[in-house]
């Protein structure tokens, strides 16, 4: 799988029964693969380059990123064909859906996010936010979209009525991954090179003050009940849990070195942890914040998909 810097991603339908994940072996196609027996089907051919995958919450699309050519390529799950490619800004890095499935968003590294009406698949202006943007989240109501500025060092706001960008709210160096609580009031950003996680409150669009964590924060995950948050420290190999209610980080707890990624299951108990450089998989007990005996995987683990309990909230996050 994918290393740390990377974009390489997976996508699970709302049903559970199919995994997407582009080619490692196949160059310039997505994978689909069977749950139930793991067996990979055929190859839908997409970009040279494809990186992240995103599924509509109606699951009859999935939105491939093409790096390579700047582009989008739809694929109707269906049929698992692949549609013409939408011309998007330079370098797309990721997408996010509006929760009523209207209106993708293509977050281009080059410094835009791209509109993408999902009916007719036809890409509207593009918005100018920050440098080197490379995450967004939306608030479950739909109304503000958050992406992340690597390279200035600042979130972007983007009320989706209108697709206007509001004023960069300023967070930790290199802004790289969100998390959303449920209930839409706070949005949590993990800053790589701070080594911190910022709060922000989405009601004024202000940052709290920043929630050190430990260096390279690369990933943040909140629990479905919005109580308390996971930021992971790469360099450290520790996940530390922070209460969303003060917004205060708690003990480290002790994971694989090279903690990158991290994924909650739907009822919330366990967190887990892909650990880079260990090749591992680290379940967390949520209840004590007790890490559990590592799973041994693939060299380099980087992504987590955990089957959904019902359909998914369109909030992403890189």
């Amino acid at each position: 799988m994918a290393g740390p810097g990377s974009t390489i991603d997976i996508a699970i339908t709302a049903d559970g029964k199919t995994i997407y994940t582009p080619g490692q072996d196949i160059p310039g196609t997505v994978i689909p693969v069977t749950t139930a027996t793991g067996k990979a089907g055929t190859p839908i051919r997409v970009g040279k380059v494809p990186s992240t995958i995103t599924i509509t919450p109606d699951g009859k699309t999935a939105y491939v990123t093409n790096i390579d050519s700047n582009t989008v390529t739809p694929i109707r799950l269906a049929t698992n064909t692949a549609r013409p490619p939408i011309r998007v800004g330079v370098r797309p890095r990721m997408v996010v859906v509006t929760p009523d499935g209207k209106t993708a968003y293509v977050v281009n590294q080059g410094g835009t996010v791209t509109p993408v009406a999902t009916a007719t698949n036809h890409a509207g202006p593009p918005i100018t936010v920050g440098p080197g943007p490379l995450a967004a989240a939306i608030t479950p109501d739909g109304a503000t979209l958050y992406v992340a500025n690597s390279g200035g060092n600042t979130v972007t706001p983007i009320a989706t009525a209108t697709n206007t960008p509001g004023k960069p709210i300023r967070v930790g160096a290199e802004p790289w991954s969100f998390a959303m609580t449920p209930d839409g009031k706070t949005v949590y950003v993990a800053s790589i090179q701070a080594g911190t996680v910022t709060p922000i409150a989405t009601a004024t669009n202000t940052a709290g003050k920043p929630i050190r964590v430990g260096p390279e924060a690369w990933s943040v995950a909140v629990t479905p009940d919005g109580k308390r948050a996971y930021a992971t420290s790469y360099k450290n190999g520790t996940v530390t849990p922070i209460a969303t209610a003060s917004n205060t980080g708690g003990k480290p707890i002790r994971v694989g070195t090279g903690a990158w990624t991290i994924a909650i299951t739907p009822d919330g108990k366990i967190a887990y942890v892909a650990s880079y450089s260990t090749n591992t998989i680290t379940p967390i007990k949520t209840a004590n914040n007790k890490a559990e005996s590592p799973i041994a995987v693939c060299k380099g683990p980087g992504d987590i998909a955990i089957t959904p309990r019902t359909t998914p909230a369109a909030h992403g996050a890189r």
